[in-house]
């Protein structure tokens, strides 16, 4: 890792202009109640460059006659490491994070503002605006202090996202990994869950299955909040309560994925509660897998992003056609967007780091964005239809369904990284009837 963000770091100084500074803002700690703190997640910009993991940290990329990497931290506190753990400190910061010199948090300010006084541009990596207030100070510092007949120091503030987000779409092979890792263990809990589902388990139950299963394959944390929603609410995109219990004849929508150091997975499956798919349900389920297929198979270098929506699109308008949902020719459907009452989102986004990674989808021009070996995201086709469309057969209600891979952009195709997790309507069944 030490080895990777140092590489990381070079290319990133490699690409800024001379007498330039970066400053990289760690998170700090949530508090959940009064002194119970939330779990803490680094800043994945920080980590992406630095390696750092604990709280209240900061760095510097200086590029001036000389470059420097500058991290300030928490100081050893061996107090406060019996109750809340050992701390890398200002020495660790040096021998175990690369840092060419390290300062106690409390040193920031007063080392920053001497930096400032050759440099031309600021770039700032600080997602939570941790420091929006006090940026104007610093970078008018020299100029409002300065002796009146001394050479004035303005400087410009770009954000760092356009640059450093646009080099993390396409992955390393060491990031590939940790990618398959959490798709590893999220394949385990997803199949589970599948064979412990039946009439009357509530939704909390499976949720808390799914983190058990991924916990014995190396997973401290989830990616996101599990989403487990039987029946009518599915159609809640981002259901989270997970509190009830699932009725049979019900379809349930599982939406969940590991988190393998700090690499995100994201796989969605949809199945009966009672393991047996009702005609109506077969025939949405059925419809959602050709879309997610079709856009599968055309994905390769050179592939047009957007492409990928509209195939799944055109699948799943011309098949709710087929089944009366949506009535008028083709044509007028696509030309309306009528479709989109059933299938209300887009079907895939960047995977890495961030479950929704960073990343454009277009380039520089506004054009859509062409796919490239080492890009992993996810497709996700999906049809939601309330339980108060009452124009729709009542064997349709109530349910939605998705289905989501996780894929990888090959030299000559693709690669499903979550075919594994069981998709095909004979594949459920059969491991549910287990």
């Amino acid at each position: 890792m030490l080895n990777t963000c140092r590489q990381r770091r070079t290319e990133l100084l490699e690409q800024l202009p001379n007498n330039s500074l970066v400053i990289l803002a760690g998170y700090q700690q949530k508090v959940r109640s009064k002194n119970i703190k939330y779990h803490f997640r680094q800043d994945n910009d920080f980590l992406y460059l630095t390696g750092f993991k604990e709280p209240d940290a900061i760095a510097i990329l200086v590029k001036h006659e000389v470059s420097e990497y500058l991290l300030f931290c928490r100081p050893k506190d061996p107090a406060q490491e019996v109750s809340f753990g050992t701390r890398a400190g200002v020495e660790g910061a040096v021998e175990h994070y690369g840092a060419d010199k390290a300062y106690s948090i409390a040193q920031f300010e007063q080392t920053l503002l001497p930096l400032l006084q050759s440099i031309t541009t600021l770039y700032i990596s600080d997602e939570l605006g941790r420091f929006s207030s006090s940026l104007v100070r610093w970078t008018n510092n020299q100029r409002l202090t300065a002796p009146f007949d001394t050479p004035k120091n303005f400087i410009s503030i770009t954000p760092l996202a356009k640059m450093l987000h646009a080099k993390r779409v396409v992955k390393s092979q060491a990031e590939i990994i940790k990618i398959r890792n959490a798709v590893a263990a999220s394949t385990s809990g997803h199949k589970a869950v599948m064979q412990a589902c039946h009439p009357g388990i509530n939704e909390r139950e499976l949720s808390s299955l799914f983190d058990f299963t991924i916990a014995k394959y190396g997973c401290n944390d989830v990616a996101y909040p599990n989403i487990v929603a039987g029946g009518n609410n599915a159609c809640c995109l981002h259901y989270e309560e997970n509190c009830n219990e699932l009725q049979d004849g019900q379809m349930l929508l599982i939406d969940a994925g590991g988190e393998y150091e700090h690499y995100a997975s994201d796989i969605t499956r949809s199945y009966p509660v009672n393991g047996k798919f009702t005609s109506e349900q077969k025939a949405i389920y059925q419809l959602v897998l050709n879309a997610l297929d079709q856009a599968i198979a055309i994905v390769q270098p050179g592939s047009i992003w957007i492409s990928l929506y509209d195939t799944c699109m055109q699948v799943m308008a011309k098949g709710l056609k087929e089944l009366g949902l949506l009535s008028g020719s083709i044509e007028h459907i696509m030309t309306t967007e009528s479709y989109k009452r059933f299938t209300v989102h887009k079907t895939g986004h960047w995977l890495g780091m961030d479950v929704h990674d960073v990343g454009p989808y277009h380039d520089d021009k506004g054009n859509w964005r062409t796919l490239e070996a080492g890009m992993v995201f996810t497709i996700e086709p999906g049809i939601y239809i309330p339980e108060d469309a009452l124009d729709v057969p009542e064997g349709y209600r109530g349910m939605g369904i998705r289905i989501e891979d996780d894929i990888m952009v090959t030299d000559n195709g693709s690669e499903n990284l979550s075919a594994n997790v069981p998709r095909t309507i004979d594949d459920i069944e059969r491991i549910m009837c287990k």
